[in-house]
């Protein structure tokens, strides 16, 4: 199944959370995973370079069709 599930993390000490399909927090997981990143420390980056007209839920989404389409 490929639910939305609201997840938490701490950035920049703070508590946030985002939404995301599965699917999408796999791949995020994996490409931090590759990099050697902490999955915090990631979407910490994501959440500094999105616009801020963009949810992080979708920015994270966004990186991650990113990184698909970049392979």
């Amino acid at each position: 199944m490929n639910s939305v599930r609201k997840r938490s993390v701490t950035i920049r000490g703070h508590r946030t959370s985002y939404s995301l399909e599965d699917a999408f927090q796999r791949a995020l997981e994996k490409i931090a995973a590759e990099r050697p990143t902490p999955l915090a420390a990631l979407i910490a980056e994501i959440d500094e370079g999105r616009p801020r007209d963009t949810n992080l839920s979708s920015a994270l989404r966004l990186f991650v069709l990113d990184a698909v389409r970049k392979g």
